[in-house]
């Protein structure tokens, strides 16, 4: 069973979400999109959809610098258990609140609002439930577990195993014996990735980062008339005679 669960499973989601973006960028380009409802309804998408997106990207980065970066390159720099466990839960408190409050926000537009429901698929229900299970049972390994059960030193096990994992050396029997939040948090994880690219959730990889450097779109009329001297001199290139 402890094989099943930290090794082979683990592989298999990491091999749908390759395979998985590879297929639907080659087959549904069309579909790849976050399928946008803002037209529906924009005031709780503005407010929602910006503390969700940034602490997202906030609680991305505890987790690269938790789970990547080993105990003794920090102890390395100088930054001591306390202090990395006392910035890790603060700094992990904060941005998962923030990301909670968003997803809140977000659930209750996409089921008040009508026209959103309705835009809704099975394969969203599915994200949305993974999603918020995995954030929640985060939050509790964050907040729940240092004032519950006491802090828990994941450096030590979780996060081993995962680097075992990218360096194709896996070491299951490190996940023996974690709390069980944190097991069922990495399940919850594991299942997410798996279906991440069925989902909305390629958009990820869709950032417009072409906008940033491509020339600028100017639009001419089809009236040859001649345009206003206001706008000839920022426009034209060759005067007229």
């Amino acid at each position: 069973m402890t094989t099943a669960l930290w090794m082979t499973l683990p592989y298999i989601a990491f091999t749908s979400f390759v395979v998985g973006h590879v297929l639907r960028y080659r087959q549904d380009q069309f579909g790849w999109t976050t399928r946008s409802s803002q037209l529906h309804e924009a005031r709780l998408l503005r407010l929602g959809s910006p503390m969700f997106h940034f602490g997202l990207v906030g609680v991305f980065g505890g987790h690269v610098l938790g789970l990547l970066i080993p105990e003794t390159w920090t102890a390395g720099l100088g930054v001591s258990e306390e202090a990395y466990h006392l910035v890790s839960v603060s700094a992990g408190t904060v941005v998962g609140l923030v990301t909670v409050a968003g997803m809140a926000i977000l659930l209750y537009r996409r089921c008040t609002v009508t026209a959103v429901r309705q835009a809704t698929t099975r394969g969203d229900k599915v994200m949305y439930s993974l999603l918020v299970c995995a954030m929640l049972a985060g939050l509790w390994n964050t907040i729940g577990g240092n004032l519950i059960g006491g802090p828990y030193d994941y450096r030590q096990t979780v996060a081993p195993w995962f680097r075992s994992l990218l360096t194709l050396h896996p070491q299951p029997e490190l996940m023996v014996g974690t709390p069980p939040s944190f097991q069922v948090h990495n399940l919850i994880v594991l299942s997410l990735i798996a279906i991440w690219p069925y989902t909305r959730l390629v958009h990820m990889f869709s950032a417009p980062v072409g906008y940033l450097v491509r020339p600028y779109v100017v639009y001419r009329s089809r009236d040859r008339v001649r345009p206003s001297r206001r706008y000839a001199r920022a426009w034209e290139t060759n005067s007229a005679p």
